[in-house]
């Protein structure tokens, strides 16, 4: 899935997620309640800058499924979904 929305050319690789769904049940099967749901901390890459300031390209590519932190970037409703903006060091790793 690739979105025409890009980030701004020339700031530091950012990089747009869209988080994963919060689980909905434990592994026992026991359902979560919408209060005690957490945060997702992994994501898909559906869009990534062409290049930074220093023209350096991202590592990461549109598709990858990415952790990063609980709290980590900057939410961004666009057309009724909700992304996350963020840094490409702010993401620990990629899921292979």
């Amino acid at each position: 899935m690739a979105l025409n929305l890009k980030p701004i050319s020339g700031t530091a690789n950012r990089v747009i997620v869209e988080p994963a769904a919060a689980e909905e049940k434990t592994a026992s099967g026991i359902y979560i309640p919408d209060t005690a749901k957490e945060k997702p901390s992994k994501g898909t890459v559906v869009s990534v800058s062409e290049e930074d300031a220093e023209g350096k390209k991202p590592t990461v590519k549109v598709g990858d499924v990415v952790l990063y932190g609980k709290y980590g970037g900057t939410e961004l409703p666009y057309e009724g979904t909700d992304y996350l903006i963020m840094r490409e060091n702010d993401i620990y790793a990629v899921v292979q």
